[in-house]
């Protein structure tokens, strides 16, 4: 009754359009029967026919979100039986914002009736039925018939006529038949399901449909991908909202292959591992746009504001090579090209290698654990202090012609890895949606594409190494470099403090002690090492252990704040002065039922174009009072700390990655994506439109 009610609810707001269409039959019901005779005991198929007027459906077991299914009510002779309805597989019929699943024109039924060993030969016996069903258009209209159909008992049964026995073969043709392969599923932020049979993959399927036999397993409207994997092929679905685990999935996977033969498997699948696939179909990104994205992506990300700390040091790498010489700004250019490329394959191999052991995990994830944002603090902390003077490690960062003939190419690789590692959490225009299609493919095409964003992180340092003619603009070296590479110092600081308070927010009081004290200890360890090199070698071997014994606290420091796991981060009661909610898919459904707009901020702490696009674009009194106007509800997806709800959520709109804004207006079905740099005129916009 609720299917039906949802039904007639959703359609009959265009009642008026179909009134004058009702009126006729839309269903036009008989029984057919393989072959009018049966032997006592023996067994005869019988369809229910029914002819669905055009534009017209009726539904399948699982009618999907709306409708009811066609029901069988027998009466029957003493002794004689009915079998279930043997349902073909069905369509997807989009009405509205609602899948259903069903059938239009001509669709049979079939029903194996079983006759009693004792039926007496020469009878005649008649079948009745109570025929039940729902048919939709633009309105739902309930129809019912009693039908009946004669049959003779017969110790030798004529056999069936060659006609109805080719439909029959042919509706039968269209029942699933079970699968003579394993399959099994993996949920995570999608419901991915493995067929493993080589022969399938090295089909050329055009397309695949499942249909669950269950009710609110999978989202209805959302597109279902098909993927070739290693044994088999994957189908990628997205889960329904408030959906739950389950031991089993269970419908039926109709696979369409280039020719337009159709072969339709009832299968019974079970969690279980599930291979890495690549995804083709029409509604993904290509790869060649993708790495093309990539490259644009990793270009604009050198001027995003997580990366302007490192942006200092690559302004004094390019001082200290300036009149150096052609080949020197070569190597060094190719070295930090090296560093920040290897660094986003080794990134990109992380998450590929995560994710296929089944971590719900995205672009930034290694910020999310307390020790990796404790052992960044300590690192920019040490390259603040290298560069403040208190330690040298005899890099080339002196000025002058010794650093001309030392070169420093290992200086600069480092240079290019340290880049990414605090370039890492950022998400740049065009990067976004290039991540997300790699994390939809098989390994090697993910890596390809992260390979691309080194590329094109790493292209201008790289060509201003190759091409240093620009560089003959630069002073001559001198005691300006000493001071200019010490204001550099600061930049450093700040990173490390903005570590810090990321630190504080994911591991409480205890991480942030820790982390303090190991700066502490790596400072120590600094000017140890630094103060004893000039001294007499007795004081050189103390001042080398003092360093190691700083050095070894700072990195206890660290192991123990691995050791205390993560603290949940509390959602922030505001951001930008507009008072918020944690996000979740329950909260954000109630507010979308109850017509209210909703605008969705997928934030972190450690994201720094997040904390830039609250003071730039949500904190002006002009959005606080459009908000505060519209009613809009603000929802804070806090990912700071790892949360497979929030990464469901990016994931279901091609990301990877924080930050991500949407905005969901009364009444639409889909949400406005807003730009990654967000500014006030974009968020009023979306709100006005």
């Amino acid at each position: 009754m609720r299917r039906f009610l949802l039904a007639c609810l959703l359609l009959l707001a265009a009642a008026p359009a179909a009134a004058d269409d009702i009126s006729s039959p839309k269903v036009t019901p008989r029984l057919v029967a393989e072959t009018d005779e049966i032997a006592p005991g023996g067994k005869v198929a019988v369809a229910l026919e029914e002819v669905i007027a055009p534009d017209w459906h009726t539904y399948w077991s699982n009618p999907g979100e709306a409708g009811l299914p066609t029901t069988i009510d027998w009466t029957l002779p003493a002794g004689w039986k009915a079998g279930p309805i043997q349902w073909p597989y069905p369509k997807r019929l989009p009405v509205g914002p609602l899948m259903n699943y069903g059938y239009e024109g001509t669709v049979w039924l079939l029903t194996d009736v079983t006759a009693p060993a004792d039926a007496a030969p020469g009878t005649v016996v008649t079948l009745r039925a109570h025929a039940s069903w729902l048919v939709c258009q633009r309105v739902c209209i309930p129809g019912d018939a009693a039908l009946s159909i004669p049959l003779s008992v017969s110790a030798v049964p004529r056999r069936p006529y060659a006609t109805t026995q080719e439909t029959f073969a042919a509706w039968r043709a269209r029942i699933p038949a079970p699968s003579p392969w394993p399959v099994a599923f993996h949920r995570g932020a999608w419901l991915d399901l493995f067929v493993a049979s080589p022969s399938l993959a090295a089909m050329p399927l055009k397309d695949a449909a499942f249909f669950p036999s269950a009710e609110g397993v999978v989202a209805g409207m959302a597109p279902q991908r098909l993927g070739k994997a290693d044994g088999g092929i994957v189908l990628r679905l997205e889960p329904a909202k408030d959906s739950r685990s389950t031991p089993a999935l269970a419908g039926a996977l109709v696979l369409t292959s280039s020719d337009g033969a159709v072969q339709a498997l009832a299968i019974d699948a079970r969690p279980g591992a599930v291979p890495a696939a690549a995804f083709s179909d029409a509604s993904a990104m290509g790869l060649a746009l993708s790495l093309l994205f990539a490259l644009l992506g990793g270009l604009i990300l050198n001027l995003m504001p997580c990366v302007l700390p490192i942006l200092a040091m690559k302004a004094l790498a390019l001082t200290d090579k300036a009149h150096a010489g052609r080949g020197y700004a070569a190597r060094q250019g190719l070295s930090y090209a090296a560093g920040a490329i290897l660094s986003f394959a080794a990134l990109g191999l992380a998450v590929v290698l995560l994710r296929a052991g089944g971590a719900e995990i995205g672009w930034g994830f290694q910020l999310q654990e307390p020790a990796a944002v404790a052992g960044f603090a300590l690192l920019v902390f040490a390259v603040g202090l290298n560069l403040s003077g208190v330690f040298e490690l005899g890099s080339g960062l002196d000025a002058g012609e010794g650093l001309t003939r030392r070169g420093g190419w290992v200086g600069s690789f480092f240079t290019g890895v340290l880049a990414v590692a605090v370039a890492a959490p950022c998400t740049a225009p065009f990067m976004a949606a290039a991540l997300g299609y790699a994390l939809t493919q098989s390994a090697p095409l993910a890596l390809l594409v992260f390979l691309a964003l080194g590329i094109g992180f790493a292209l201008p340092f790289a060509l201003v190494g190759l091409f240093p003619g620009a560089l003959r603009f630069m002073p001559r070296p001198g005691m300006w470099m000493l001071r200019f590479k010490q204001a550099l110092a600061f930049p450093m600081y700040g990173a490390a403090v903005w570590l810090v308070w990321v630190l504080d927010r994911e591991a409480g009081d205890s991480g942030l002690a820790a982390v303090l004290a190991a700066m502490v200890a790596l400072a120590f360890a600094a000017w140890a090492w630094s103060a004893s090199r000039a001294a007499a070698r007795r004081w050189r071997a103390a001042g080398a252990a003092f360093a190691a014994l700083g050095l070894a606290a700072a990195i206890a420091a660290v192991a123990a704040i691995a050791g205390t796991g993560v603290a949940p981060a509390a959602a922030r009661a505001e951001t930008a002065g507009i008072p918020s909610e944690a996000y979740s898919e329950a909260t954000l459904a109630r507010y979308r039922a109850e017509k209210r707009p909703v605008f969705v901020d997928a934030t972190a702490a450690w994201c720094i174009t997040c904390l830039v696009n609250e003071r730039v674009a949500l904190s002006g009194e002009a959005v606080h009072r459009a908000f505060a106007r519209r009613h809009v509800a603000y929802l804070l997806a806090d990912w700071t700390n790892r949360d497979p709800a929030i990464t469901a959520l990016l994931e279901s709109h091609g990301r990877s990655g924080v930050p991500l804004y949407l905005y969901y207006a009364p009444g639409a079905t889909q949400a406005q994506v807003l730009p990654q740099v967000l500014t006030e005129g974009a968020v009023l916009s979306a709100l006005d439109r």
